[in-house]
């Protein structure tokens, strides 16, 4: 069985644009998302901000046209009257979308209103809805209301976020009470239940001891727990024991599990393309000197970029001079074929010669135009890239930091000439913030003299001394673990960063690691395995499946399919070393990587930033951005 999340969340919504009917080809079998119902039925879709994020990487607005979707309105602004046309609401259970939708049923917006909440909506939210439409006489324009635990965002087969911004920030806030943390684990394992009842399936729950990720592992395994017990749950696999070697594990961590790649520069396609264009919901904006600035995507309808988006950034150059070679070649070959002249772009207007040449060539055009498209887009993103690469000397800042980051050693010269070089501030800060995570141990003399060359170019030191601050941490509480009583040091530790001692300690383990491949994939890959190991034999195990009392849970695996899911932010370089993962595999294994939210390093940094603008660290220096 593949985890394929992306095609899943997609089959469910254009159920939900079909107004829940399953659309099945010639009546039976799975549902079709090609397929029409037999009676085109015309409606209206309404959505709020959040929603409209989750269908902004899977539907275009030429796949809503057909699904009968003739208009798109969000719910927040004032909408005229639509009479005899359903609507169908897409929104997330909340109070004020819930007194928005009555408040559009009095008013009888709609002829009726097919209502869809992103995850399970609340019983008194659900009495509140009845009470007010009640009262206005307007509960008959009520059709449907459907729970659809759509509350996360696909943005690739293997990759997802839960769009939950600053999570990083609230969950190492020293002054975040248990409120608050609570509310946040909920949110996130809210997110994660949804993304498990899409896929169908309870997994193995794996997570290293304290922190927010067991906090988490703890709420969903219970979250499950519950749900299992009900009649009509939302898990269609085989619940005994015996099927558990076809179950996938979901590997929970959390962002100071692994600093350094939230922070650190890459020198691969896409996350170039990320760090210095900002990536989002896989579109970017290119920068325009004249006009309005450019959208385009990026995802699996892009051959050239499913080919080369984790190729080094010079491959790529080398690769998009190569497809234009060949257009050209091809250009040529339909241009003599027809009579036309070499070298002449090929626009269709100079066709001559016989009949069959000139259908080949008419054939041919939109296959051509299409390939100049890809081609065109791909050299204007390289261009910009190269302009940044040359004006910030990128190139140098990638060698720099991955040198300092597998030696565990660094060239002092070099890193003081680039942070008194060119660069941005925060490329500047990036590579001193790496230096502090890649060193066991950082000599005195050697941080003042990087300090002094970040004051000297005005930057904004707060995160630099934040990360000093855990680091610090991190060494005094192994160094107290054997003398100083443990309560203690949980408690010192939980105040000042809301995490255990377990926690941070194995994360400082991580933070110096020396080899290049990632501690979280290695991690994983011994995860999935399920032989005994010394990195993993201290992972706590959660299996919602197995019974409370008696030995528990006792499945290890090997595992064919696994989720990742990194609490407090992920990035594409994370991505890649997962994919990698399985791809290596024998027999080839199923990855699908998660997190509350994708962040470049720049953003991540700004959460850096925050926190020890929080701990009140260091000094402000100036404005972050360039």
């Amino acid at each position: 069985m593949a985890l394929n999340l992306r095609q899943k969340q997609t089959n469910f919504i254009v159920r939900m644009l079909n107004l829940n009917q399953t659309i099945t080809p010639g009546g039976a079998g799975g549902m079709s998302s090609a397929s029409a119902p037999a009676e085109e039925v015309y409606k209206i879709l309404i959505m709020d901000a959040f929603c409209r994020v989750v269908l902004s990487p899977l539907i275009r607005v030429n796949d809503l046209r057909k699904h009968g979707v003739t208009l798109y309105f969000s719910i927040d602004k004032e909408r005229q009257k639509v009479p005899d046309v359903p609507a169908v609401y897409f929104v997330r259970p909340t109070p004020e979308n819930v007194e928005r939708i009555a408040a559009d049923a009095a008013r009888g917006l709609y002829d009726a209103f097919h209502l869809n909440f992103s995850s399970s909506l609340p019983r008194p939210l659900l009495e509140d809805l009845a009470r007010r439409t009640l009262e206005m006489d307007s509960v008959h324009r009520i059709s449907k209301v459907y729970d659809q635990y759509l509350e996360f965002v696909s943005l690739e087969d293997g990759l997802f976020s839960l769009a939950q911004p600053k999570t990083y920030v609230q969950i190492n806030d020293p002054s975040a009470g248990d409120r608050e943390i609570e509310d946040l684990v909920e949110k996130i394992v809210s997110g994660l239940f949804c993304v498990l009842a899409t896929l169908g399936v309870v997994p193995v729950i794996r997570c290293a001891r304290g922190g927010p990720a067991e906090m988490v592992a703890s709420a969903l395994d219970a979250r499950l727990r519950d749900h299992l017990v009900t009649r009509n749950n939302l898990f269609t696999e085989g619940g005994n024991l015996t099927s558990s070697f076809q179950r996938p594990i979901l590997c929970l961590f959390d962002r100071n599990f692994e600093l350094s790649v939230g922070i650190q520069h890459d020198w691969s396609y896409r996350p170039l393309v990320h760090d210095v264009l900002g990536l989002k919901l896989n579109r970017v904006t290119m920068p325009a000197e004249k006009g309005a600035a450019k959208s385009c995507e990026l995802d699996d309808s892009d051959p050239f970029w499913v080919a080369n988006s984790w190729s080094p950034f010079e491959k790529v150059a080398e690769e998009i001079e190569t497809q234009l070679s060949k257009y050209k070649q091809d250009v040529d070959e339909v241009n003599r074929r027809t009579g036309g002249k070499d070298g002449v772009e090929f626009d269709g207007t100079d066709l001559i010669g016989n009949t069959k040449h000139l259908m080949n060539a008419v054939n041919s055009l939109p296959e051509l135009t299409e390939r100049k498209k890809v081609i065109d887009k791909h050299t204007n993103i390289a261009t910009v890239l190269l302009g940044e690469i040359k004006a910030r000397s990128l190139d140098a800042y990638c060698t720099l930091e991955t040198d300092m980051l597998s030696k565990g050693s660094v060239d002092r010269s070099s890193l003081l000439s680039l942070l008194r070089g060119k660069g941005t501030k925060v490329d500047k800060l990036r590579v001193a913030i790496t230096y502090l995570l890649s060193l066991e141990t950082t000599p005195q003399s050697e941080l003042e003299s990087i300090e002094a060359a970040l004051r000297e170019s005005e930057v904004d030191t707060r995160a630099f001394h934040y990360v000093k601050k855990v680091k610090s941490l991190n060494t005094s509480l192994t160094a107290s673990a054997s003398s100083a009583s443990r309560s203690n040091i949980v408690d010192w530790a939980e105040k000042l960063y809301g995490q255990s001692i377990s926690a941070v300690t194995a994360g400082m383990k991580n933070l110096l690691s020396g080899g290049r491949q990632l501690a979280l994939t290695r991690i994983v890959e011994a995860l999935m395995e399920g032989k005994p190991n010394p990195e993993v034999d201290s992972y706590l195990i959660f299996d919602p499946r197995a019974p409370k009392t008696g030995p528990g849970a006792q499945l290890k695996g090997p595992f064919k399919e696994a989720i990742v899911f990194m609490i407090g932010g992920g990035n594409y370089v994370e991505y890649r070393s997962l994919m990698e993962l399985a791809q290596r595999s024998q027999p080839v294994k199923h990855v699908i990587y998660g997190t509350t939210e994708i962040l470049n390093g720049i953003e991540f940094v700004e959460q850096l930033t925050e926190l020890g603008q929080k701990m009140g660290l260091g000094n402000a220096g100036g404005p972050t951005a360039q």
